[in-house]
């Protein structure tokens, strides 16, 4: 799964994702790409979970390109702890999606393939998205 090599603090403020993504909305690589419609904390679980469904659905053929990292260290307090003792440790990593933004694009496949390849990754993600193409918008 992703996450830093190295961080220069080890703890983050949680903050809110507000406004719409102001990079990252036109596609780069490929001819199709995944945009999201929400704003929402994305797992690096779940952006693995959607890696995995897209490249066996288009049965490794084809690239995919991640164009989002999760760069954001999400801590937690272990259950049934009292409040107060400090803030918890880093439980999982996420990066910050807001609406707009591109996280996956593929190519070197077939329409159809592409298509139902990004469906199936849409599915793992707790956003709803948007299939983008390169002539226009999907």
């Amino acid at each position: 799964m992703l996450q830093p090599k190295k961080t220069k603090f080890r703890k983050m403020h949680k903050g809110r994702i507000k406004g719409k993504a102001k990079g990252g909305f036109t596609l780069n690589f490929g001819s199709y790409g995944l945009k999201a419609l929400e704003p929402e904390r994305v797992t690096s679980r779940q952006i693995e979970a959607t890696r995995r469904a897209i490249t066996r659905h288009m049965k490794r053929a084809g690239r995919v390109w991640i164009r989002i990292f999760p760069d954001v260290p999400v801590s937690k307090k272990p259950t049934e702890v009292r409040m107060g003792k400090g803030k918890g440790s880093v439980e999982f990593w996420a990066a910050k999606v807001k609406p707009g933004r591109i996280m996956f694009e593929i190519d070197g496949v077939t329409d159809a393939v592409a298509r139902q390849a990004l469906e199936l990754g849409a599915a793992k993600l707790p956003i709803k998205c948007k299939i983008v193409t390169r002539q226009g918008e999907g």
